[in-house]
């Protein structure tokens, strides 16, 4: 019966831990794709709450010192089971 319990207990840790992380393209404008390169980043619970609030374009141009047309948008998601990393991906000249 322990070996049971370790065997499920092993499982629920293994449910735990893991993660699969997606990259996908937002958007893309006719602006010259650079060197310059912003992200901003945030923890999302349950799908809703976002504890950054100051995540999203705004903030990913400011951490790339980027002050001119945004060429390409990224979004990567890393998911877990009650939580998500959320890394906004910005490129400009």
């Amino acid at each position: 019966m322990k070996n049971i319990n370790k065997l499920i207990l092993a499982g629920i840790v293994a449910t735990i831990m893991t993660s699969c992380t997606v990259t996908m393209p937002v958007a893309v404008s006719n602006a010259e794709i650079g060197d310059k390169r912003g992200v901003s980043e945030s923890t999302v619970l349950f799908g809703v709450i976002y504890l950054n609030g100051n995540y999203g374009l705004k903030d990913a141009a400011i951490n790339g010192g980027i002050s001119t047309a945004i060429a390409t948008v990224d979004e990567e998601t890393k998911d877990m089971i009650f939580f998500a990393k959320k890394k906004l991906i910005i490129t400009a000249k």
